[in-house]
């Protein structure tokens, strides 16, 4: 597949949370592919410094990585600062880092249920409070929260990742009304079901239940990262300028 080129990316300051693996990984590849100043931000060092020399191989620039536990709000603002700093202000987030951990209802204690919601929608409204100066100041941006089609489909296994994954949309509508007078967008993407790695090695080992949920899509082919970060980089551009408080659903049609 061929991808979209966006010249009113280059050059813009993209901060990518979760950008070391997976998804948020393909968000970091995307967006330097275009010629932004792209930053990143994730607790696995080893990965995040591996894909900085895969990036800066591929494209001659290197992405700036910064080692960061989400969880730790203070770190969160200390990373972001030390973004804008290195490379300015950002006019784009992407809201990416959460983890779809199964869960047993009767057995998920007071502790799991903060450590989900921390990991899946806390820093999601703290990252978005730090940019909005930022993006205020450069007369407009555009956010992009990563939700999941898990709380519409009601996923029996992932109560407390379905509700901050809703609520991630929530937000969405609301921050969307409140920052529109300053011409920053915001919009969430919910994929389906998209195989990393970790989620083959965690949750879908077996080829056949993957064939088996792909054949409910009214497209059967599979949803890849790639799609999602096509989505993104669309969001983050120019051409979407009139285009917020959605969210847009890449799953290939699951019914």
């Amino acid at each position: 597949m061929t991808q979209t080129s966006y010249a009113g990316l280059a050059g813009r300051v993209v901060l990518i949370t979760g950008g070391a693996s997976g998804i948020g990984a393909a968000f970091v590849r995307a967006f330097a592919s275009q010629q932004a100043r792209v930053a990143f931000l994730d607790i696995d060092a080893a990965a995040g410094e591996a894909l900085v020399r895969e990036v800066a191989a591929a494209s001659g620039s290197a992405p700036l990585f910064v080692p960061c536990d989400l969880l730790d709000i203070d770190a969160l603002r200390d990373a972001m600062a030390q973004v804008r700093i290195t490379l300015g202000d950002a006019t784009v987030l992407v809201n990416n880092a959460a983890n779809d951990q199964r869960q047993v209802l009767s057995e998920v204690t007071p502790e799991q249920f903060d450590w989900m919601i921390g990991v899946n929608l806390k820093h999601v409204f703290f990252a978005a409070q730090a940019v909005v100066p930022q993006m205020q100041a450069r007369g407009g941006g555009s956010i992009i929260n990563m939700s999941s089609v898990a709380w519409m489909r009601g996923a029996p296994a992932l109560p407390a990742y379905a509700a901050a994954k809703a609520a991630i949309v929530g937000f969405t509508n609301s921050l969307a009304r409140l920052v529109g007078p300053d011409r920053i967008r915001v919009n969430a993407i919910a994929p389906g079901m998209v195989i990393t790695e970790r989620q083959r090695q965690l949750w879908y080992p077996d080829e056949q239940k993957i064939e088996e949920l792909r054949s409910r899509q009214a497209i059967p082919d599979a949803v890849t990262p790639d799609d999602i970060a096509s989505l993104a980089l669309f969001l983050a551009s120019d051409e979407s300028q009139r285009i917020t408080r959605q969210c847009f659903q890449v799953d290939g049609g699951i019914g």
